[in-house]
This record gives structure tokens, sequence and C-alpha cells, in this order.
């Protein structure tokens, strides 16, 4: 297991630690996302809202949820995003998701580059 950033958020990092004794698969899911955004966004701040890691600059701009059976990553304005090969999903006026079942879905779906668009 790798070693990844401890969340400066106290319910954060109980919440992934939770995500880790529940389900270390969804868990990795998580961190993997997680440092991408972190990375592409170091002075995003991140909160638990809804169920699960929200993100933000100035304003909200997308979360990370579980859920039984994926983990998404929620674009706040998802509908503004590039995405030439159709990998967002929703049909809602505004939001749009990426959904992940296994690590290598995060790389597959191009996680990263919808998160550089995002802010």
């Amino acid at each position: 297991m790798t070693d990844y950033t401890i969340s400066q958020d106290e319910q954060v990092q109980q919440f992934l630690d939770d995500l880790l004794a529940a389900d270390v698969d969804k868990y990795e899911i998580v961190q993997q996302a997680r440092q991408i955004m972190l990375a592409c966004h170091p002075q995003a701040n991140e909160c638990i809202k809804y169920g699960g890691i929200l993100f933000a600059l100035d304003e909200d701009f997308g979360g990370l949820f579980v859920s039984r059976h994926h983990v998404k990553f929620d674009f706040t304005h998802g509908y503004k995003l590039d995405d030439p090969n159709n990998l967002l999903e929703g049909s809602g006026e505004f939001r749009r998701h990426l959904k992940f079942k296994t690590e290598a879905d995060v790389a597959e779906k191009q996680l990263r580059f919808f998160i550089e668009q995002a802010h």
C-alpha cells in the first residue's frame, strides 16, 4: 500500500481511515484520485460534505463519493469540461462524473485531464 498525503481536515482523514478499514480496494481508488487532485490543485481545500470528500478553490468544483459498487468523481460544472472521448457520465444540467470500479479506471478514464480543467 502506498503512503498517501494525510488530510489537514480531521473529518476527511477520519473518512479515509474508516474507508481503509471497510474496503481497501475503494480506499486505494479514492486515494489515487485524491492524489491526482492534490497534484493538480495543491491549494485546494477538502472537506466532508454530502457524504463524500468535496474539493474547493474559490468555490466547490468537485468531489469523491463512494457507493457500494464504485467510486465517483463528481464535477460541479462538468458540462463545461472538454470531453473529446465522451468519458463523462451524467445528463443533468450542470454536473458530470466519472465512475471507477478499479484503480486502473482512474487512469483509463483520464481523471487528471478533467481535474486540470475543473476550477
